[in-house]
């Protein structure tokens, strides 16, 4: 008797008993989730819809502290080009790159696992779906990055909303037994548009000037640089541009002289330009995009949400300090520019979810995104903001057009 129970005993903790079963499946599922984020966001708009698998690594991880390390793994990978980022914008250590890596990652990991569910079905959906709108909003959707919805517009180009309820759906099947069947779907949906993929184009008229000029765009006055910048411009409206879109920071800090620098500079072309630049004032400043003609000139939209840490720094203002950019969350969603509704986003904002969907609320006629990326030289975070704005527009049919700053050589 005694030796049966013994058997049984090291029987249970054997190499293949439910408890060594449960830990290598979870292991497992860290992997694949490590991989999905690491090839979901690569940086082309095709794979986005690998992001779909993630639900349902997280619904079936076998505990929640499982559920925790499929989530982390995902959101690590798939922003695992913030250290190198950090270390290029700050001149700082990896460790500097690696914590603010970390914290990020904990706002995400944190929401799914506290939301997840060890009894499957529904219910189980309804919590993803709860963990998803959590993280697409403020406060959390501050750092909702690698959203799998984004895929929508892989797999849905131009159904818009409709397009966006139909991917939700699949993602809410994806955490249910019934996955297999929304994998198949959305594999054949993906092999479709993956075959007949068309990127967004840019309006006629418009176009988007893309620089390489590195860290030295906009972070002090220079006139060189500002001739060269407009000869760009009047070359761009020699060839028939109506509207030309400068990247983030490339009309520097918004002045009277810059000012009318541009406007005189622009006499003569008939060209809209819009361009960002930083509008300072006691409080700290706006990340902007300016609207410039020949002698006239004003603020076009001023970034909803910058880039936590770096730019945005509330901290400064519950102290009484100022100097961080302004962030208004749900401000100025759609602009008007040459007669057209504009959806604007600046850099950090092509990463979110609310800013593009707040502005597709109030159907705009075209989307217009700009960054200075020159931080984020070896990595691709460059090509994932690219990709992710690529995929928006495609969903909702808008043309696109594109201008960033990176350094000579960068992607």
């Amino acid at each position: 008797m005694g030796r049966s129970r013994h058997r049984a005993s090291s029987a249970s903790h054997g190499p293949f008993s439910p408890s060594a079963h449960r830990v290598w499946r979870a292991a497992a599922m860290v992997v694949a989730a490590a991989v999905v984020g690491t090839v979901a966001w690569s940086g082309e708009a095709l794979t986005l819809p690998l992001a779909c698998a993630f639900p349902t690594l997280w619904a079936f991880a076998p505990s929640r502290i499982a559920a925790a390390m499929v989530s982390a793994a995902y959101f690590l990978a798939a922003s695992r080009g913030l250290p190198q980022g950090a270390v290029n914008f700050y001149g700082a250590d990896f460790g500097v790159g690696f914590a603010l890596w970390i914290g990020a990652a904990a706002a995400f990991v944190l929401v799914h696992a506290v939301v997840w569910q060890r009894q499957p079905g529904w219910a189980r959906a309804l919590s993803f779906a709860f963990a998803a709108m959590l993280m697409s909003v403020p406060p959390f959707g501050i750092v909702g990055w690698a959203q799998p919805v984004t895929a929508a517009g892989v797999l849905f180009p131009g159904w818009g909303w409709w397009g966006l309820a139909a991917t939700a759906a699949a993602l809410l099947t994806m955490t249910t037994r019934k996955w297999p069947l929304a994998a198949i779907v959305a594999t054949g949906l993906w092999t479709w548009s993956a075959s007949q993929w068309i990127a967004p184009s840019q309006p006629d008229g418009w176009v988007g000037l893309d620089t390489w000029l590195g860290s030295a765009l906009g972070r002090a006055p220079d006139l060189e640089q500002s001739r060269v910048l407009l000869q760009r411009v009047r070359e761009a409206a020699g060839g028939g541009a109506r509207v030309i879109v400068l990247p983030e920071s490339a009309a520097g800090l918004w002045t009277s002289t810059t000012s009318g620098f541009w406007m005189d500079g622009l006499r003569g072309t008939g060209t809209t330009v819009i361009a960002g630049a930083a509008i300072v004032d006691r409080e700290g400043y706006d990340n902007a995009m300016i609207e410039i003609g020949a002698g006239w000139a004003r603020e076009l939209y001023g970034e909803r949400m910058p880039v936590p840490i770096s730019m945005w720094q509330p901290w400064l203002a519950w102290t009484g300090q100022g100097g961080g950019a302004s962030a208004t969350f749900f401000g100025n969603p759609v602009v008007e520019s040459a007669g057209r509704r504009v959806a604007p986003l600046i850099c950090y904002e092509q990463l979110l979810v609310w800013p593009i969907l707040q502005s597709m609320l109030h159907s705009p006629d075209v989307l217009v995104a700009i960054g200075n990326d020159w931080w984020t030289s070896g990595t691709s975070i460059i090509a994932i903001q690219r990709a992710s704005t690529e995929a928006w527009a495609r969903l909702f049919g808008l043309p696109l057009v594109l201008a960033f700053n990176t350094r000579r050589g960068s992607s």
